[in-house]
């Protein structure tokens, strides 16, 4: 592409400068444009607007591709562990094994919270979402954690981060515990990340709780899944909230918040739900008609993506921890099978083809965290406690980068013009 871009306004002609990535889409740059020719750009949702530069998450949504700092996400998921994914998208590279070993005790150390926290947890209704009791704790983090909210000192950031991912299982596993009425659990040293939260989970101070190696699994790769996807909805809002200047904790609160929609972080909920109205392989066809049928307000769902084009590339390991987690559970489930044919049929079927309706990873993973135990209400959640490590590795990278200024979208206006106040008497 050439060096620079041509705009035409009236008789008057503009350039602006053409920037490439490293891979991708080349950006005309055009921060200058408004100051050159008093207009704006109209982008609704953004997305033909790059915020930002960024070295941590790669998307090719028409290839299906999705890199974390170059590495391909079906590679990390079969072949590494969420704490080291975790320790890549924060510094940029995998860790020797010296560095995995303290990341991992780091993390292992900081994930206690604050015994008055417990109390918090007691101010909400028993019958609160899950989502909404994340939203305030995190939040109240900033309330005890005074010695990591100076953004300006990068030791107090690191802290800050480290924190936030060693505490979400905590969090989320004690939002649980608390709709269900059984006592808290606190952190056990000895396990793994991921085995530790799903003690937390499901143990109960009665009797050991031994971890299933193959749900350990299938939680791990849920969380590599779900680490980061470049400048998403809860992304965006991380970094808006960071360009204020507000704390981590406030900033990763507004992520949670924002990922709670269900056009967002709720998909597998709604994906899960369809499977079960869907019953059995046998009304599948049934269902496609209907959603064929313009006039059905059905609509089939986990299917397709706002960024793939093409099948969702964590989709497909997604379908295999799917198999492997219900072997090994003996559980028959006619959900699965459901979900298995309608997959296989979507792939064929002329209709999803043209659309490029491909499954995505919100169409399996809600039938796993099913089958391990989880109830719907919990699956946004388990999306915040894997996603906090990608918002804190952007709002890190947003708060080092020289270029990043407080966000301020411009709007097009189309209300009243100037008009003058009319006393409420003569209304």
């Amino acid at each position: 592409m050439a060096d620079k871009a041509s705009l035409t306004i009236g008789d008057k002609n503009f350039d602006y400068p053409v920037m490439s990535g490293s891979v991708g889409p080349d950006v005309i740059d055009i921060r200058k444009l408004y100051g050159q020719t008093d207009v704006f750009t109209y982008d609704p949702g953004f997305t033909s607007t790059a915020s930002c530069q960024s070295q941590i998450t790669y998307i090719d949504g028409d290839a299906g591709i999705l890199l974390h700092r170059g590495y391909p996400i079906d590679q990390l998921a079969e072949q590494s562990n969420f704490m080291e994914v975790s320790y890549l998208l924060l510094n940029g590279e995998l860790p020797g094994s010296d560095e995995l070993e303290q990341f991992t005790r780091t993390i292992t150390r900081h994930t206690m919270l604050h015994e008055q926290l417990a109390t918090f947890y007691r101010g909400f209704r028993r019958d609160a979402h899950p989502m909404a009791i994340m939203c305030g704790v995190v939040g109240a983090l900033s309330a005890f954690y005074h010695d990591s909210t100076d953004i300006t000192d990068p030791r107090q950031r690191m802290i800050a981060s480290h924190r936030l991912i060693a505490k979400m299982p905590t969090i989320a596993a004690m939002a649980y515990k608390y709709s269900v009425g059984q006592p808290f659990l606190y952190p056990q040293n000895d396990l793994s990340y991921t085995g530790n939260f799903l003690r937390m989970t499901f143990g109960v101070p009665a009797e050991p709780y031994e971890v299933n190696p193959i749900i350990e699994k299938a939680m791990d790769r849920i969380f590599i899944l779900h680490a980061d996807h470049e400048q998403n909805a809860s992304t965006s809002t991380v970094r808006l909230a960071g360009s204020s200047g507000a704390n981590p904790f406030a900033c990763i609160a507004a992520g949670i918040a924002c990922l709670w929609g269900p056009a967002h972080g709720g998909a597998n909920e709604a994906a899960l739900n369809m499977l079960r109205e869907i019953g059995r392989p046998e009304r599948i066809p049934e269902y496609i008609a209907r959603a064929k049928d313009k006039d059905d307000p059905f609509r089939l769902m986990g299917f397709g993506h706002r960024v793939y084009k093409n099948f969702d590339p964590r989709a497909k390991v997604m379908q295999q921890t799917a198999t492997e987690v219900l072997d090994d559970l003996g559980i028959s489930d006619p959900v699965l099978d459901t979900a298995r044919e309608l997959a296989e049929i979507a792939l064929k079927d002329d209709y999803f083809i043209e659309k490029k309706l491909y499954p995505n990873v919100d169409f399996y993973s809600g039938v796993i965290l099913s089958a391990i135990g989880f109830p719907t209400t919990m699956f946004t959640a388990l999306f915040a406690l894997a996603r906090t490590v990608g918002w804190v590795a952007q709002w890190n990278e947003m708060i080092a980068d020289p270029e990043q200024k407080i966000g301020r979208p411009r709007q097009l206006y189309t209300g009243p013009t100037q008009r003058d106040y009319v006393p409420v008497g003569k209304r």
